[in-house]
């Protein structure tokens, strides 16, 4: 259950979202249910409902509808408890929340003119009919949280939860990598360093005596994202480029004006207002990138050449040799390299780099690769040396070999039981009424007591 009202959140926010945001036809609204003093509409359902059908998941009328009531029905339970335990939330995570979700909007719809084009109303008017959802939102996910907080699993409740399941029933898992890595960053010259900002600085020269900030974007921008586009990056707010980045996007009071030369770990740049509506800003940049030397990669390689000579002569484990040598911030774990969607340190072989799997893909667990050029990302060349930790093939999941994941099923499993006990408990010491409309529904919980 905790995962479906995970999920069911995320939902109702953009469902109420929608609601808020959206002009919608006139309707004749009432309330359906009441939880303590929080009332659900029937308006709250059929925007949900709507959007169900919008996005082809339509499954049926009052099944459906039965089905959006309980998933408010428990928003509101946990809302309810909010109030009762006087959970807040500070402004600056509220509006870090609604940032994310506006840059989030902003990307799918294209640009910030169209998804205000949509709403009928700026993104300062949208941001501000989106505050209290999202605060509600977050105190709701606050008393999830708490419920759970103090759950804990023992190994021998993960081998029961692994010995209930079927073996028909164990999930397939793909084959997995656990990879290790070394990396070396050449330093770049202060020669190199010169000559970038000379180059940066006589395009700016260029663009002050009236030549086309667009056009030297498209032409010598070496940002591989924007130059295409003129250098153009599109709406964003603070908190989302290098913060030296940000700080001149922000100083620039009129359109069209050209900031000094920025630096950043990426490189040079110059940046161009495009627009500045105080909470997000376009602007178009042209970004030069100090070059590594052919010499200092050569140094590079050759210096990882030698670390792998030390690993594979059993001089230094791969562990020491990372920790000693690397110039990855991930030594300190001993160079594990970290899967961003799962947040483990394994990755299947679709969720590597290419180029990684390429390499690992021709060595056995244990063995060190040669050492392999790779671009970092901050755009610069470096070179890494790569060490297999393990290799799963394709196999049903098992104890020896999915441990952590079956862990983590069988934690999700006791949440959600702890989660389905707090929710049964509730509803027996909280104010409940439902419109007898929706008395026949077929609800996983028992919301009323007779």
């Amino acid at each position: 259950m905790m995962k479906k009202i995970q999920i069911y959140l995320l939902t109702v926010l953009l469902s109420l979202s929608y609601t808020s945001l959206h002009s919608q036809e006139m309707m004749i609204d009432e309330v359906v249910a009441v939880i303590g003093k929080n009332p659900i509409l029937y308006s709250d359902i059929e925007t949900q409902y709507m959007q169900y059908r919008m996005q082809g998941n339509f499954r049926g009328g009052t099944a459906a509808r039965c089905q959006i009531l309980e998933s408010l029905l428990y928003q509101k339970l946990l809302l309810h408890q909010a109030e009762v335990d006087s959970v807040e939330v500070s402004d600056s995570h509220v509006e870090s929340s609604m940032d994310a979700r506006l840059r989030y909007y902003i990307q799918q719809f294209g640009s910030q003119e169209k998804l205000e084009e949509f709403y009928q109303k700026s993104i300062i008017e949208i941001k501000e009919e989106m505050r209290d959802l999202v605060k509600d939102q977050m105190r709701v996910e606050q008393v999830q949280s708490g419920i759970i907080m103090n759950v804990q699993i023992t190994p021998a409740e993960v081998k029961s939860f692994y010995n209930r399941i079927p073996y028909d029933s164990l999930p397939l898992i793909n084959t997995g990598f656990e990879i290790r890595q070394i990396v070396k960053n050449p330093p770049v010259s202060a020669e190199e360093l010169t000559k970038s900002r000379d180059k940066i600085k006589n395009l700016r020269e260029r663009i002050i005596n009236g030549e086309s900030f667009s056009t030297l974007a498209i032409l010598y921008s070496e940002d591989p994202g924007s130059a295409s586009k003129g250098g153009e990056l599109g709406m964003f707010n603070r908190g989302t480029m290098y913060p030296e980045f940000e700080a001149a996007s922000f100083n620039l009071n009129e359109i069209s004006a050209v900031s000094e030369i920025v630096k950043t770990e990426a490189g040079y740049h110059i940046i161009q207002l495009i627009e500045n509506n105080g909470e997000y800003i376009n602007v178009r940049h042209i970004l030069i990138q100090p070059k590594v030397s052919p010499l200092e990669l050569i140094d590079a390689k050759n210096r990882l050449d030698s670390i792998a000579g030390l690993i594979e002569d059993s001089i230094m484990t791969f562990n020491d040799a990372a920790l000693k040598f690397s110039d990855d911030p991930g030594k300190i774990n001993g160079g594990l390299m970290i899967n961003p969607a799962s947040n483990t340190t394994r990755f299947s072989a679709d969720e590597l780099d290419p180029n990684v799997f390429f390499v690992i893909d021709k060595i056995e667990v244990g063995d060190v690769s040669q050492p392999v050029k790779f671009i970092t990302p901050e755009g610069k060349e470096a070179y890494r040396i790569l060490f297999l930790k393990t290799r799963t093939d394709p196999h049903r999941a098992n104890l020896t070999d999915d441990y952590s994941n079956i862990q983590e099923w069988a934690t999700e499993e006791k949440n959600n039981k702890v989660m389905q006990e707090w929710v049964e408990q509730k509803i027996q010491k909280t104010y409940i009424k439902i419109s007898d409309k929706y008395r026949s529904c077929q609800f996983t919980n028992k919301w009323t007591r007779d």
